[in-house]
């Protein structure tokens, strides 16, 4: 009995990896729409968080191809393009950026992955700016706590979070006034987009004065379970709401992207890599 049992786990955990490993490289898209009386010409957004150095086929291709058929607008990236790790690789993500700011405008906020290599000098020596300097000069537009504006009716914000707003176990709380403080004022009169890393924080982005944040971070809580969502989120808080989907409280929406790599926790279960379109619409 106590055999049967054991080759029963043994099976369901290899089909379980199996099919793990099938969904990392299966590229899925959602479509949300969002009214607003701030737009005044209708936007196609493309929001793409937590590569996490993941390649879908040589170079990124497969990515590549996706990315065309949405034929976004704008693309908007949340963090987490590259692994840092007591090393960091940014050959993989330079090459996919090289390619989509040659096609489309890019705007990239920094996720923990790109701060720590700024946080940890001694480490990764001068790589953050010499990272950052390199998407400068691909044309992609990066936000460090600064506001970029795009046409006449978007302000895009990114907001680099210190470290303390991601470590385990335990909650920072960012209110309005932190925001103020680290990028000034919301834009009252465009659609204020606001890149923030971790979709904790909404209660605080939202009272700023962000219609919409972008968020990522949660990995869509690495393995989801019907009704449940999200498992585990990397700061090890279990069935967190916020693991990935569409957001609204006070008028304000905040959208989490379920990423399209992983990490530490190399698994994807019930949880395909995502394409996040955004169409904003103006509302009459």
């Amino acid at each position: 009995m106590l055999f049967a049992v054991g080759v029963f786990c043994l099976v369901a955990i290899a089909a379980f990896l199996l099919r793990s490993e099938y969904e990392k490289e299966q590229l899925s898209r959602e479509d949300i729409v969002l009214k607003s009386e701030k737009i005044i010409k209708d936007h196609r957004i493309l929001f793409l968080s937590d590569l996490h150095n993941h390649q879908f086929g040589e170079g990124n291709q497969r990515l590549l191809d996706a990315v065309d058929l949405i034929n976004p607008d704008l693309i908007l990236v949340g963090g987490d393009m590259i692994v840092s790790k007591g090393s960091a690789d940014t050959t993989i993500s330079l090459t996919l950026f090289k390619t989509l700011a040659s096609r489309y405008p890019v705007i990239c906020g920094n996720g923990n992955h790109e701060n720590r290599i700024s946080w940890n000098p001694e480490v990764y020596g001068n790589q953050y700016e010499e990272y950052k300097n390199s998407l400068k000069k691909l044309g992609v537009k990066v936000l460090e706590d600064k506001t970029e504006l795009f046409a006449q009716d978007l302000a895009v914000t990114g907001i680099d979070l210190e470290y303390r707003f991601y470590t385990n176990f335990q909650r920072e709380e960012l209110t309005r006034e932190q925001i103020e403080k680290k990028v000034g004022n919301a834009d009252k009169d465009r659609f204020q987009i606001l890149l923030c890393h971790s979709p904790l924080y909404f209660r605080g982005c939202r009272a700023w004065g962000a219609d919409l944040t972008l968020s990522g971070h949660f990995h869509g809580g690495t393995i989801r379970l019907p009704v449940l969502g999200g498992v585990m989120t990397p700061q090890y808080q279990f069935f967190n709401p916020y693991c990935g989907g569409t957001f609204e409280a006070d008028g304000r929406h905040m959208i989490v992207s379920r990423g399209l790599g992983t990490h530490s926790i190399n698994i994807r279960f019930n949880n395909k890599p995502q394409l996040v379109v955004v169409d904003l619409i103006r509302k009459t």
